[in-house]
């Protein structure tokens, strides 16, 4: 549904835009045309995720998401910086623009916009590829927003500079939106630790597990938005059980951590003295 109402009401606003000469107009219809290839990206990589794993992929395709979230991100930026730096040559010398014509199409996209706001952000918190289709759409809505600014401030006040002023605002606030997303996806494609979650209290959570005597060599990363993965090496008492001590790290790590994926290796500490006599880092190795 986002998909179709951007692409439509983009024709609308590179007609009015190049109709009134405002560059707020054909930035925002830039905002428009960014938001539907990444809406178009962004349900092609929601497909690709629900596929099965392969032989070949055998954490199957989860990750497309991830990259339609920092190709996004990484659109959004140069869309920003291009868009600052024709507004600052228009600065110098601001051209005719159209108020009303621009003050009206500017309108009828921030209903579009907040319309696919609406539609995108019951899953914009728990997956990084809504995200980046959610920030689009929010900074193509800001665009609109400037748009109508500045087509009031042209049309009332006769401020030919409001129109290239409220675009580099716009390009500002973009950049800064789409850098953090950018930074998000790069924390998981780097396998870093997924945000909320301290690799120091669930080596505390492990090692407070009876029988439990060291854990080390732990990782932890993010396949994706919301699918968190661990790996753990626990050193266990002689009289511990395997099993049960599995089963409790398991339990400890997915309720406290939200960590649904672990993979437990377990050695009776004697087992464990012999073939590591001089130790291991807590954390990595």
């Amino acid at each position: 549904m986002a998909l179709v109402m951007t692409a439509t009401y983009m024709v609308a606003e590179v007609v009015g835009g190049i109709a009134s000469n405002s560059l707020a107009l054909l930035a925002d219809a830039g905002h428009m045309f960014s938001d539907a290839a990444a809406l178009g990206l962004s349900l092609v990589a929601v497909v690709l995720a629900q596929r099965p794993a392969t032989a070949q992929r055998t954490y199957g395709f989860h990750r497309a998401e991830i990259l339609a979230a920092l190709t996004n991100g990484a659109a959004l930026v140069a869309i920003s910086v291009l868009i600052a730096r024709e507004a600052w040559e228009r600065l110098a010398a601001p051209p005719e623009v159209q108020g009303g014509l621009m003050l009206a199409v500017a309108c009828g996209g921030l209903a579009i916009n907040f319309a696919n706001l609406m539609i995108l952000k019951g899953g914009r918190d728990s997956n990084l590829n809504v995200r980046g289709a959610w920030l689009h759409v929010m900074a193509d809505t800001l665009g609109s927003v400037g748009a109508i600014s500045a087509g009031a401030a042209i049309y009332f006040l006769g401020w030919r500079w409001a129109d290239p002023a409220a675009s580099f605002v716009i390009a500002t606030l973009v950049l800064y939106s789409a850098w953090g997303l950018v930074r998000e996806t790069l924390d998981v494609l780097m396998e870093g630790v997924p945000k909320g979650i301290s690799v120091e209290e669930v080596i505390a959570a492990l090692t407070e597990i009876p029988g439990v005597l060291d854990a080390h060599d732990l990782h932890v990363w993010s396949l994706t938005s919301g699918r968190n993965m661990a790996t753990a090496h626990l050193i266990i008492a002689e009289d511990a059980d395997h099993q049960s001590i599995i089963d409790a790290a398991n339990r400890a790590m997915a309720s406290r951590f939200a960590i649904q994926h672990a993979t437990i290796q377990v050695e009776h500490s004697e087992l464990a003295s012999q073939c590591n006599p001089c130790g291991s880092s807590a954390v990595g190795g």
